[in-house]
């Protein structure tokens, strides 16, 4: 917007020089038309204001949801909205901040609106399968992953939480060819590798679910020792032997 602001600008002064230059005497319509220019010119001054009040108000409210203050950030963002309506970035964070609240449902809808407005957003369709998932609406999840996914292919993140989503309805085939596409991309993706070791543990697969969550721990040693004792997805293996000896 300010680019737009200053290319009109300039084209002004240029008019107003050539005109001074060659007309001494002014006109009545020589007189209209520079009125005309001064009025566009202020026009796109007050955009350009608009739209920096617009991002100021955006700004605020990421600092807002980065300080988890996601009622505030919520306001923050429904200023810059009223603004500058077509913000899909404002719609987004907007959503992050009322999915942080648990308002699954009005997140929803504020993600739909950034696509509405840009089909091609990653960040909404990733966002919206969070939601969906959320809201225990898995095969609409996996649809919007797959969405995320057609747009960014290399972004593994919605890999493994399209993986999730599939486990949920007990695609566990589907969900660990998911978590391997996202090992692909990255290899020491430990997330992928501790949900791949949940699938197979559901499954009582008790060789590879020992093999992916060793590969987890080795990665991140703490928090999948911690994590594994109580995950509900190792109900089925947890009194074996080789499971208990891994988590010592």
């Amino acid at each position: 917007m300010v680019f737009r602001y200053c290319f009109v600008a300039s084209g002004l002064i240029a008019f107003l020089a050539f005109g001074c230059s060659g007309e001494t005497n002014s006109s009545k319509e020589n007189t209209t038309q520079v009125v005309q220019e001064n009025n566009v010119t202020q026009l796109f001054i007050e955009e350009a204001k608009a739209s920096q009040k617009a991002e100021d108000f955006f700004d605020q409210g990421n600092n807002l949801l980065d300080g988890q203050r996601y009622e505030d950030a919520i306001k923050a963002y429904d200023k810059a909205i009223a603004i500058k309506t077509e913000s899909p970035e404002a719609w987004i964070n907007r959503g992050i901040s009322l999915k942080s609240l648990q308002r699954h449902k009005d997140a929803l809808a504020s993600y739909d609106t950034a696509i509405a407005i840009q089909p091609n957003k990653y960040e909404a369709w990733y966002n919206r399968g969070i939601a969906l998932t959320s809201l225990q609406r898995y095969k609409d999840a996996i649809a919007s992953y797959d969405k995320a996914i057609a747009i960014q292919p290399k972004k593994y993140e919605a890999l493994i939480n399209r993986g999730i989503a599939l486990t949920k309805l007990h695609r566990y085939k589907d969900s660990i060819a998911s978590y391997d596409r996202a090992i692909a991309i990255k290899k020491d993706l430990h997330q992928a590798y501790y949900n791949k070791a949940c699938s197979y543990a559901l499954q009582s697969n008790l060789k590879l679910a020992i093999e992916n969550l060793d590969k987890a721990i080795k990665l991140v040693p703490d928090k999948y020792k911690k994590l594994a004792k109580t995950d509900p997805d190792f109900s089925k293996v947890r009194s074996e032997k080789q499971f208990r000896e891994l988590l010592q």
